[in-house]
């Protein structure tokens, strides 16, 4: 077998590939459909292809076929390498729909958690958690969801059936439900959670991912929906999104139900129904019949359904079912909240939106793409009834509520391909810049260097203390990759004198100064050059 590893990959024009240490090809990427690939002929065709959705690159010795769906680390062992031991290699690839986050990636995750955070708290919601593994009764569901079908679910070794949670809700109506007297309603609480779902992969969808949920409970008015809208908005305005490229729907079950009973479909069959139109904008009617079938729907119902929910204007279903029906009036309440936050622009009735959780029970809303390149974006509606279900239902009290969620996935691809994503350069305003570089020249001096570094960190200056033997080169060189602003050098022949040299980056100056007064010096550098990284951060 052929062992590859990529050592320059991404963001380049340039492919560099390496076996063990030799350097065997190069060549060009070339743009093939969603994908880059690049054909090199060593002693057989060998292909890599990237994943653009996933930022990765991988290679194989064995097909120059692109597949689509799947995604490969930058690491890659191909099949049927043998170790020196005979043994067939680790394989270094993450499980097939989850990702590594190395320090890049980690930067642009943290700047979308911190932008979502932020949003957040500006709108008064605390944050919360929860285990990422629940009981799988919490997710086992009657209707017919795909999220049942789709649970990373197992017997632990004490008998229990668990699975890793594929969406948040229920785990924040088990909260809510274990606390519900000792609450203060309203709540507004929020939480970036990892979901995992065993689904088919494609752009934007993966079989884990971060999703950013705000709920709100105890509010039973449409306008927890018009702050929840607000809130998406926000966050998509602070992202450099606008409503040329995103736009919201709305619609309500209870508009559904009342188009349902209209065309006699009997309130039994509600939920599975509105799970199995949820299915209709993925996959035309002929792919559903049998699931049709055994809700003992005919087709003509269905169809007849359909064309009602074609209707984009709220006011011809108010025309169809009354103005006072069930639904409409929430709708056109919530549009008039709308131009009150000034966010009409982005929303739009639509009454093709169901949302596929069997939960749901009154206003749902989906963002969308407006090239309708990708999937959605985010989504979410009222689940008024949720905790009455979970309490076994009879004569139960429920608490209105109603959040979204929105996915980590599907809003980096949007700004990659509106050109938004920010560069997270380390040192460049990246998250996790440092301040100050502390160098000594010798080992005998590493203690004072050592005792230097932590008075800088206990005056939240980020430091990065050099560790080992290196050159002065060296050192420069990392401070200018890491953007430092200073770099305090101690050297025998200062040290001997109590001085070290303190380093100006950013005017190019240098000094020799008493060692006790280098903090001093430093932060009032730092205080000229403005804060220091940890000190913003703090």
């Amino acid at each position: 077998g052929i062992h590859y590893y990529i050592i320059v990959l991404l963001n380049v024009s340039i492919i560099y590939l390496q076996h063990h240490n030799s350097m065997i090809a190069t060549g060009l990427l070339k743009q093939v459909g969603n994908k880059r690939a690049l054909a090199i002929t060593l002693s057989k065709s060998v292909t890599c292809y990237e994943n653009v959705s996933s930022m990765t690159l991988s290679c194989s010795a064995e097909s120059a076929e692109i597949k689509s769906g799947g995604r490969k680390s930058a690491a890659v062992v191909a099949k049927g390498d043998k170790g020196k031991d005979g043994g067939s290699q680790m394989n270094l690839l993450p499980v097939k729909g989850t990702r590594d986050f190395y320090p890049d990636e980690m930067r642009l995750k943290n700047w979308l958690f911190n932008k979502w955070r932020n949003v957040a708290k500006r709108f008064g919601f605390e944050e919360y958690d929860a285990p990422i593994l629940e009981s799988e009764e919490l997710y086992i569901r009657k209707a017919g969801e795909e999220v049942t079908q789709q649970l990373f679910n197992f017997e632990d070794k004490g008998g229990r059936r668990l699975s890793l949670r594929p969406e948040m809700t229920p785990s924040l109506a088990r909260m809510v439900l274990a606390k519900r007297n000792g609450l203060s309603f309203p709540l507004k609480w929020f939480a970036i959670p990892q979901c995992w779902r065993y689904e088919r992969m494609t752009r934007g969808r993966r079989r884990e991912h971060y999703q950013w949920n705000m709920d709100i409970w105890g509010v039973a008015g449409v306008e927890a929906e018009a702050e929840l809208l607000s809130a998406i908005v926000t966050s998509f305005q602070d992202m450099g999104i606008t409503s040329k490229d995103v736009g919201i729907k709305i619609n309500s079950r209870r508009i559904l139900n009342g188009l349902m009973t209209a065309v006699g479909i009997p309130e039994d069959k509600w939920v599975e129904t509105c799970i199995l139109v949820d299915k209709l904008e993925k996959v035309p009617v002929e792919a559903l019949l049998e699931d049709l079938d055994k809700l003992g729907l005919q087709r003509d119902t269905v169809e007849k359904l359909l064309s009602y929910l074609k209707m984009k204007d709220i006011e011809e279903f108010a025309a169809t079912l009354g103005p006072q029906a069930a639904g409409v009036q929430d709708i056109l309440s919530l549009l008039q909240l709308a131009e009150g936050y000034g966010i009409a622009d982005w929303v739009q009735f639509d009454a093709s939106v169901v949302r596929g959780l069997a939960y749901y029970t009154g206003v749902v809303f989906e963002g969308f793409d407006r090239k309708g390149e990708l999937r959605a974006i985010c989504g979410g509606g009222r689940y008024d009834r949720l905790l009455h279900t979970m309490m076994g239902g009879g004569t139960a009290e429920g608490v209105p509520a109603v959040g979204f969620g929105f996915g980590d996935a599907v809003i980096v691809e949007l700004l990659k391909d509106r050109g938004l994503l920010p560069e997270l350069l380390r040192g460049r305003g990246g998250g996790d810049d440092v301040d100050v570089v502390v160098y000594a020249m010798e080992a005998v001096l590493r203690g004072q260097a050592a005792q230097l570094a932590t008075s800088l960190r206990q005056n939240q200056v980020a430091v990065d203390l050099v560790l080992d033997d290196r050159k002065p080169k060296w050192v420069f060189q990392r401070a200018d990759k890491l953007g430092v602003k200073v770099v305090l050098l101690l050297a025998a022949a200062e040290a001997a004198q109590g001085q070290l040299v303190v380093k100006d980056l950013v005017s190019g100056q240098q000094q020799t100064v008493q060692a006790t007064e280098a903090v001093d010096r430093v932060l009032g550098l730092l205080a000229y050059t403005g804060e220091g990284a940890a000190a913003t951060l703090s």
